[in-house]
């Protein structure tokens, strides 16, 4: 099959939500991988410069294409031009779009959040929102979808960060709480040297009981959710696959394997999809 290019580089870095994607509507789904497309530019700003400066420089650059795009004139940047096409197909709300972009400027600030709270506020900017503007796309952002879509997003940005903690203490960064680390007794040493500690394990727990516990309140709502809604929310089948994988390694996540497991997910995705589940 060939891929439109941000199809294609929404395969590349962000699989998941490319898989997701496929079970769209075909006359929606281009729109929808331009959305996730732009996404992953503006997700990526922070670690593909040497400098945060520079991270804030080019997340201000989507904020003028996006003036632009509203106006009728993208720049000439394949994603830029495809995301201008979904804003004027589906009137998508511009306050979104820039919420989306402020949200990753915590990105360029390497301080630890303060507690699980800024840390959700973090998870609803970055990910709530974008799963709130798929909703848009799909032409399903009722009460009950955008409801669903708010927990979803933090319960998925929760997860994806503790699935992550090796992959930032290698860059010295680190998105556990500054409340919870002192809670559990856990020495940021430790992580950043990339040793699991019980203190560790205990702050990984918590953060993914917290994200359960979001994705239980998303699924009480089910029968309200329009299915034409479950493309944007069906990362949350996905969301139970990893935190039964973190259960498995006692919540280490320098014990995880990311492989590739593009079959088993392919199959929970068809089977939710085709029960209208997420």
């Amino acid at each position: 099959m060939q891929l439109s290019y941000c199809a294609e580089q929404v395969r590349r870095f962000d699989n998941d939500r490319f898989l997701c994607g496929l079970f769209a509507p075909e006359s929606r789904n281009e729109n929808l991988f331009a959305l996730y497309a732009f996404n992953s530019e503006i997700a990526r700003a922070r670690e593909s410069v040497s400098e945060p400066i520079l991270g804030q420089i080019r997340l201000q650059w989507w904020r003028d294409a996006i003036d632009a795009a509203y106006a009728g004139k993208p720049p000439h940047h394949m994603v830029a031009e495809a995301l201008a096409c979904a804003i004027q197909r589906h009137s998508i709300a511009r306050d979104r779009l820039d919420r989306l972009i402020d949200g990753r400027e915590r990105d360029m600030d390497d301080a630890p959040f303060s507690d699980i709270d800024a840390l959700n506020t973090y998870a609803v900017a970055t990910s709530s929102t974008l799963t709130e503007l798929a909703l848009e796309v799909l032409g399903a952002a009722e009460e009950a979808a955008i409801t669903a879509a708010h927990d979803i997003g933090i319960a998925w940005a929760l997860i994806g960060l503790m699935r992550a903690i090796p992959h930032h203490a290698r860059q010295g960064r680190s998105f556990l709480p500054e409340s919870l680390v002192t809670n559990a007794g856990l020495d940021m040493k430790d992580v950043m040297a990339t040793r699991a500690t019980p203190a560790l394990q205990r702050a990984v727990e918590q953060i993914t009981d917290e994200a359960a516990v979001r994705l239980k309140a998303a699924r009480a709502i089910r029968r309200d959710v329009p299915d034409s809604a479950i493309p944007a929310l069906l990362h949350a089948t996905l969301a139970d696959a990893y935190m039964k994988e973190l259960s498995r390694v006692r919540y280490n996540p320098f014990a995880l394997r990311h492989g590739n497991g593009g079959t088993g997910r392919k199959i929970r995705l068809a089977v939710a999809a085709f029960r209208h589940r997420y």
